[in-house]
């Protein structure tokens, strides 16, 4: 009478551990992403943000090096011969402000390289203009599309494109571990397809978000996902449930806050600015605004940025391959070992029984071969495997 509530009890308990267990994966999540967003975006201040000044006179001169002097590190001045000049730099990305000095001061800016740049820079010679009592005009030479009028469209794209790609990861790793590694890696690829196309939607069609060079927003999302999702399946093969968790470290907290969407590195501390040289979502947002606004400036480099994690995602693959061939082989081994010894056992007994136990025996080995080779390929549970992808939550 007393084994029902005992049972009961165990039960409960065993139940709240695995429900405190896994507290470990939001907890960590919020600390995560709390540190990330947080710590890049919180208090942006610029620092050597390259402006020009035209001019070649001693005033020109003079200005600049004031300016400098008074930023005290957040302004990188430089001087420029004319208007032609200055133009050039931003739509080269070389700059984000060139201010024209005289009775009627002109400020030149590109927002569609950075707006958060471009109002920061903006403020800075409205100071200026107003301290000469002249009104300050400004000119956007490079704007944005109609569709995107703060300029930070293509970094919520690059959200849209990530969490379907991360959350894809959690989907083939955990419902389709039992398939062997070249058809989730197959999967992947044509994940990518579906998140890449589906962004390309976004970004055109609905949203109008950029209003021309659809094809290569294309071809850089479809890299750009491919790529996080063959990371993501060589991963699991090592980190399992934990996957999910290494995605958001890998490609929310340190890619969303690095991209440039939203500050540019030079308003941004330096462990963040310097992840924006070699990370895949800046890579992804800046090879988009030099594609679609600049004329394809810079676009080679932020494309061999997102090539080279495509390629990392394939040596990952490479090396999960790999290990479960490794596990195999050795799941194998222990499962001919296992009966073996059974067998062997089973030749021991009386003549008499000999019949039955070896039939009844045999049946074992069958058993053990399939249970380990089963685990020799790190198949989940089916829950398990409901777990991993209701933890693959968004931002």
């Amino acid at each position: 009478m007393s084994a029902g509530p005992s049972a009961g009890t165990g039960s409960t308990a065993a139940a709240l551990r695995h429900v405190l267990g896994h507290f470990v994966t939001p907890l960590l999540m919020c600390i995560g992403m709390g540190l990330a967003y947080l710590g890049a975006f919180h208090a942006p201040e610029p620092h050597d943000l390259r402006v020009d000044v035209v001019g070649s006179g001693p005033s020109a001169q003079v200005l600049a090096q004031t300016l400098q002097d008074k930023g005290d590190g957040a302004l990188s001045v430089r001087t420029v011969p004319d208007r032609a000049a200055a133009v050039e730099h931003l739509r080269a990305r070389a700059s984000f402000g060139a201010y024209l000095p005289g009775e009627h001061p002109e400020l030149l800016v590109a927002s569609a390289s950075s707006d958060t740049s471009a109002t920061v820079v903006e403020k800075v010679f409205t100071e200026v203009a107003a301290d000469r009592g002249a009104p300050l005009k400004v000119t956007d030479t490079v704007p944005t599309a109609d569709g995107d009028p703060t300029g930070q469209g293509i970094f919520f794209l690059l959200v849209a494109v990530s969490i379907g790609s991360y959350a894809s990861v959690a989907v083939i790793g955990g419902a389709g571990a039992v398939l062997a590694l070249w058809i989730r890696a197959a999967l992947a690829v044509a994940a990518s397809l579906v998140v890449s196309v589906t962004g390309m939607m976004f970004a055109g069609p609905v949203f109008g978000l950029v209003d021309h060079g659809l094809g290569g927003l294309w071809a850089m999302a479809w890299l750009y996902s491919a790529g996080i999702l063959l990371i993501g399946v060589g991963l699991h093969t090592f980190l399992k449930r934990w996957t999910t968790l290494g995605l958001m470290v890998l490609f929310v907290m340190l890619n969303f806050t690095s991209s440039g969407g939203i500050f540019r590195p030079e308003l941004q501390s330096g462990f963040f600015a310097s992840l924006h040289s070699f990370w895949n979502g800046a890579g992804f947002v800046e090879g988009v605004r030099g594609h679609v606004y600049f004329d394809g400036h810079g676009l080679g480099g932020n494309v061999l940025v997102l090539a080279l994690w495509f390629v990392a995602g394939l040596v990952l693959v490479g090396l999960a391959g790999a290990a479960e061939s490794k596990r195999r082989k050795t799941a194998a081994e222990a499962a001919a070992v296992s009966s073996g010894d059974v067998l062997g056992g089973a030749g021991t007994a009386g003549s008499a029984a000999a019949g039955s136990v070896v039939a009844r025996e045999a049946h074992g080995p069958k058993h053990a071969v399939r249970n380990a080779a089963r685990a020799g390929t790190g198949v989940d549970d089916e829950a398990e495997a409901e777990e991993e992808m209701e933890e693959a939550v968004g931002v």
